[in-house]
């Protein structure tokens, strides 16, 4: 039997191939088409002011019906879908970069969120998300008797 000297990076390596393998296969599907179809999530900026917090996610050309704004045990999700527009005219694309298909974000609201004056609005391709901040409960002043 032949020894053979053991060197772990070269098993940290191979396991690191497999896992690179592993997410460029899930992201880089093909539809019947050939056409490249990934996993996508929209970009979402998130701020906060004196009253409110506020998510604007990018969904451009999307319908408002194909949007979906849920709250459901303090967890915000986002859900839609942005479809492929098949024209008559059989294009021949060279190159589609943009994504398309179903997303979900979901996002944790904090306890200092109103979640009855969440409100949402969409336009020019821009989900803007506005959820207001509680009224802050003012500390109660006890007056003490000295007897």
């Amino acid at each position: 039997m032949a020894l053979v000297k053991w060197t772990p990076f070269r098993d940290l390596m191979t396991i690191q191939d497999q896992i690179n393998r592993l997410f460029e296969e899930s992201l880089h599907r093909t539809d019947e088409k050939g056409l490249s179809v990934a996993s996508w999530q929209p970009l979402v900026d998130i701020y906060e002011d004196g009253q409110a917090i506020v998510i604007k996610a990018e969904l451009p050309e999307m319908d408002e019906k194909d949007i979906q704004v849920n709250i459901e045990d303090g967890t915000l999700t986002i859900k839609g879908e942005r479809k492929l527009e098949q024209e008559e005219k059989k294009e021949n694309y060279h190159r589609v970069e943009r994504f398309y298909g179903s997303f979900v974000r979901s996002f944790d609201l904090p306890t200092t969120v109103d979640q009855d004056g969440i409100n949402a609005a969409y336009d020019k391709g821009v989900l803007k998300i506005t959820m207001p901040k509680k009224e802050e409960v003012k500390p109660k002043k006890v007056a003490i008797k000295v007897k």
